[in-house]
């Protein structure tokens, strides 16, 4: 089964500052039909206006993704990333880089657009954790355009496999960019579910048709087809059922 979830049908939040689109039920904004899906909790598409950000606050027991895909966003914890500490991550996010925060037992952070004339433009995904009470910990890698031309790169996985980002969760995230000719086709476990979620573009999944901020859930399906893309950035999501 198949189900598609328009863009046009997420939750919305203008803060002024913050505009934010939610798939799934976040702070003002309740669907019970839309909680969840296995446990990926959150998607939030996020743009944050120039020189502003979220300031400290705090996050426990939840596996904690963020994928920009404009302009910059600088993090900062109380784990010392962002600190200037050469031996912690810079903190700061670009395009092309996945950035995991395990928030385990607490962590404090902060993330701010420090540019004065562009907005920062990216997901924050929440996966809930298969195990409570960890370590808060904190990974950053970069996946450049060539790794995911045509093909869908892993970016997120409990193994850390292939050069991805280490997630505490029972749960994969791929990425990928489709254009033209570009077709990838991905064999899937019916007991699982899978979330596709259209960064931006087009792209026909199982043939049918998805424009940016669209997404299709698939349950009790053994195959994924992703082609006819226009310019298509996608994440394909691996979930416990």
């Amino acid at each position: 089964m198949l189900t598609l979830r328009k863009s046009g049908e997420r939750g919305y939040a203008d803060h002024g500052w913050l505009k934010s689109f939610h798939s799934f039920s976040f702070a003002d904004y309740y669907d019970p039909a839309h909680m969840s899906v296995g446990n990926l909790r959150v998607i939030n598409e996020d743009r944050i206006a120039p020189g502003t950000g979220f300031g400290t606050h705090g996050h426990r027991d939840m596996e904690i993704v963020s994928y920009v895909l404009d302009g910059a966003l600088a993090h900062k914890d109380n784990m010392g990333n962002g600190s200037g500490d050469r031996s912690k991550a810079d903190g700061v996010i670009r395009p092309g880089d996945v950035q995991r925060m395990s928030a385990g037992t607490g962590v404090q952070h902060s993330e701010f657009n420090h540019a004065q004339d562009q907005a920062t433009h990216f997901l924050q995904i929440w996966l809930m954790p298969n195990e409570r009470g960890i370590a808060p910990s904190y990974e950053q890698k970069h996946f450049d355009a060539a790794a995911k031309r045509g093909r869908l790169a892993l970016v997120a996985a409990p193994d850390g496999a292939e050069g991805s980002v280490t997630i505490h969760a029972d749960a994969s995230i791929r990425a990928g960019l489709f254009s033209g000719d570009e077709r990838v086709e991905l064999a899937l476990d019916p007991k699982r579910r899978t979330y596709v979620h259209l960064v931006r573009g087009g792209l026909r999944v199982n043939d049918r048709q998805l424009q940016a901020g669209d997404a299709a859930h698939l349950h009790g399906e053994t195959r994924l087809v992703l082609e006819g893309g226009e310019d298509a950035e996608v994440l394909v999501f691996d979930l416990a059922a």
